[in-house]
Order: C-alpha cells, then structure tokens, then sequence
C-alpha cells in the first residue's frame, strides 16, 4: 500500500513562510528608505526672479514718499457778512491781483444799516460842535466874572491904600481904614473864588467834551463797521496769484465765514510727501532731498515734519531750491526721495521683496554652481529705498534672490532653470 510523503509539503510550505517574510522585511526597508529621501526641488525659470550680489562699499540711506505739489502761500478768502452772489467776473485758473473783484454780493439789510449808522454818527458829530460851542460860551462868561472880580478887587486894594495913607495923616477915622480893609479882603476872596471857578469850568468843558466824543466816536466805529461789510461785497482777491478754487454760483446764499474763494501763488510750490511711519524716524529737518515731478527733478530739503500720524504716514514738506519744470502746478503728483545719511564701508545688497529693517529673514542664497539655490537665514540692518545692510548671514560676493519667495516657503532649495 501507499505511504503518504509529508516531509516535501512542509518544507515547501517553510520556503513559502521564508519567501513572505523575506518580501515584508524587502518592502519596509524600501518603504524607510523613500521616506527618507528628501523632496525634489522645485523648478524656477531664472528670468522670473531678481538676482543681486552681496558687496561692500559706501551706502547712502534714503527714504521715498509719494505726494504733491502745494503752494507755500495760500490765501483763504472768506465772507466777511451774509449775502447773495450776484455776479461772478473772474473763474478758477484767472490770474489776478489785489484789487481783482471775485465776486459781488447783495445785502439790502446791510445796506440800510450801513445808512443808518452812517446818519447816526452826522448826528452825533453836530451835538458834540453844539455842545462845544455851549461849553465855550460858559466859558466865556466865567472869563467876564473873573475879569470883573479882579477888576473890584483892584479898586478895593487901591481903596484901602489910599485910606490907611489918610488915616496916618488923620483925614480919615480908624473905622473908615477897617471898613476899605475890609471890603478889600472880601474882593480879594471873590476874585479868588472866580478864578477857581474859571479853572474848574476848564476841565469840567474838556470832560463833557471827552464824553461826548467817545459818544461820536462809538458811532464812527459803527459807521465804519458797516462801510467794511459794504465794501465787502465787492470781494476782492487781496493779493497777486491764481484764482485756483471758486465753487459758488449765482444767486447762492452765503453766510459770515463761508470761504468763497482760493487764491494762490504758483511760482512758489512746495512738496508735500507721505512717507511711511516706520521709514520717518530718522528724518530730520534740513536734510537734502530731490522731488522728481516727471518732467524734471528738483533739488530741495526738508522744511517741515508733521508730528501726527495719519493712515500709517508721515506728512513731510520738502522746500524746493531749484526752478520749477515746466508744466510744475498745484496738485500735480511728485515722487520725493530724502537722503538720511551716508554710510562709509558696509556690506549691502539689494532691497528683499519682504523684510523690514533690523530683521532677519529667510533668502535664498545660489550655490557656487549657480543652478541651485538654498534657503539661508539673513540678518538685516539699516535699510535705504533701494538697499539693504547685511548684519549676519552673508558674505561680499554671495548672490541671492530678491524677489518673492512666498510660493516655495515649504522648500528649503529650489532649481534654476
């Protein structure tokens, strides 16, 4: 009979087990060993980045604000009194001078009052010849009563030397010299009490006529008042320049403090730049720059920073030295640039899309065989519109990238293409 042969089969199912173990214990190595394999680097065409190399030279740091030009002088012309434009003579862009009217006003009410007033102080201007002319008439008369009292006192003086002269000789009594002595004290009292009297008179004319001319003179105020609110509705331009703004119409209605009027001087501009707030600390007044209005670039320097901070900028106004371009109005958009100061020997390379001074970001640096690039970790400095410091990080001659990276954050190291 047969016997069955169990040694082949369990050994043909251990070279199976050997097999399959033999397969996982392959695959896991493989499996390890492509998870530690590095990511390819990804492709960047060379003609889409910024390339710039590292160097060491001179470096002037600069800062660049966008802005306008605006006149150093501007006169604001305001309603001096209400009223209705009735004729507008002279348009926006019209050069004009002191006595160019702008515009004329109407105001009947302003007219009557000005009437009025101008009645009043003719009238208050004759009470005060009419009150003088009473003072000097009393005057006049206190003038005659001490006159006469001076007179009697003369004649009672002459009296009683001529009765104490009698009486030595015995002519006359003792009762007789008393009696012209006396008469002479009392003339001479009378004579002055009328000469106070005149002095005091004096000053009590020179106080009424005071009083009554400070009367006239309120009045005259008044008058006057009315004649410059008259007169203000022929409004004038007041100096010479360019009318430049002028937004009323015929027949508006415009109250005491409406500005009706812009004029301005056109040769005399000035620059005002916005520049951001965390390039301004290091502006200074008097620091050189150059406003290019683009048609020409003009040398000036720095007349004014403005201590606030408005949107994340800093209004800084640039005097301008040089003659103006041609075509060089208010308003027009300028691009001014200011030079903050000169660095003698520093390494430098061009400005990164992305990083602010003193930081430190992530560049990519080129290889020596120039078809790579490897993210290095770079110290920045102080900075300038164009240029940048290198604290750290780099070294003269290295070439970096410059442009935005942002794509390939997740990549250490990209390929040139």
């Amino acid at each position: 009979m047969d016997i069955p042969r169990t040694s082949g089969a369990k050994q043909r199912r251990k070279r199976q087990i050997l097999y399959a173990a033999a397969g996982i214990a392959l695959i896991a190595l493989v499996t390890m060993g492509l998870s530690r394999l590095k990511p390819a680097a990804p492709s960047v065409e060379r003609s889409t980045v910024w390339i710039d190399t590292v160097k060491r030279g001179p470096m002037l740091r600069q800062v660049r604000g966008l802005g306008t030009l605006v006149p150093e002088e501007i006169r604001w012309i305001p309603a001096v009194t209400e009223g209705r434009v009735d004729r507008i003579p002279v348009l926006p862009g019209a050069a004009v001078k002191p006595d160019t009217i702008l515009l004329d006003l109407s105001n009947p009410q302003l007219q009557q009052e000005a009437l009025d007033a101008e009645w009043k102080l003719k009238a208050a201007e004759a009470d005060y010849k009419n009150l003088e002319m009473q003072l000097a008439s009393q005057v006049l008369a206190q003038k005659s009563e001490a006159a006469k009292a001076e007179s009697e006192y003369s004649q009672a003086k002459m009296q009683a030397d001529t009765d104490a002269a009698l009486q030595k000789l015995g002519v006359i009594s003792e009762n007789s010299l008393k009696v012209s002595t006396t008469k002479e004290q009392e003339s001479a009292t009378r004579n002055q009490i009328e000469h106070q009297r005149l002095a005091n008179s004096g000053q009590v004319l020179e106080a009424q006529l005071q009083a009554k001319q400070a009367e006239v003179e309120q009045f005259r105020a008044l008058s006057q008042l009315k004649q410059s609110q008259l007169a203000g509705l022929h409004v004038r331009a007041g100096t010479d320049g360019v009318l430049q703004e002028q937004t009323l119409k015929v027949g508006q209605w415009v109250t005491p403090g409406t500005t009706l009027a812009k004029v301005v001087q056109p040769q005399r501009l000035k620059a005002e730049l916005k520049v951001a707030e965390t390039q301004a600390k290091d502006i200074q007044l008097g620091q050189p720059a150059s406003v290019d209005t683009h048609n020409g670039v003009i040398a000036g320097h720095v007349t004014r920073i403005d201590p606030s901070v408005q949107n994340g900028t800093v209004t800084v106004d640039v005097g301008l030295d040089g003659t103006l371009p041609q075509g060089a109005r208010p308003d027009l958009s300028v691009d001014g640039t200011i030079d903050l100061e000169r660095i003698a020997d520093i390494l430098y390379v061009g400005r990164p899309a992305f990083g602010q001074e003193k930081s430190t970001v992530g560049l990519f640096k080129l290889e020596p065989d120039g078809q790579t690039a490897v993210r290095a970790q770079v110290q920045l400095g102080r900075s300038s519109v164009n240029t940048v410091e290198i604290v750290q990080g780099l070294k003269e001659g290295d070439q970096v990238i410059l442009s935005d990276m942002s794509r390939w954050d997740n990549f250490d190291r990209v390929r040139l293409e």
